[in-house]
């Protein structure tokens, strides 16, 4: 089972078991940790925006979750947007991401 950790605003990271194929957001969710998604995961908002760490972030997009140009338009809508960000509900985990590292952004 892939793990992936969590490093929200105040630092203190939070490694989870991730079940394959759940959406980032799916498996924050299912461990209490603080990502909204209040579309539910179908790609209307900017509530689960999240940073890929850089060393991560080919490894991903190479994981079938490539940035599409709808993702890309509703990441205009979130704050502080860095050259990792994405959306929680567009990154599938699998075995191929096992130790995959996302820092949650603060919300001002």
């Amino acid at each position: 089972m892939p793990r992936i950790t969590f490093i929200p605003p105040d630092g203190k990271s939070q490694t989870v078991q991730a079940q394959e194929n759940w959406s980032g957001l799916q498996i924050a969710k299912a461990h209490g940790i603080a990502l909204e998604g209040v579309c539910g995961g179908c790609l209307a908002c900017s509530t689960c925006h999240i940073y890929i760490h850089p060393d991560w972030a080919a490894r991903v997009a190479a994981a079938d979750n490539e940035k599409t140009p709808e993702e890309e338009d509703i990441l205009d809508l979130a704050f502080d947007v860095r050259p990792t960000s994405r959306l929680g509900c567009q990154i599938k985990i699998t075995k191929e991401l096992d130790g995959l590292v996302v820092e949650l952004p603060k919300i001002p």
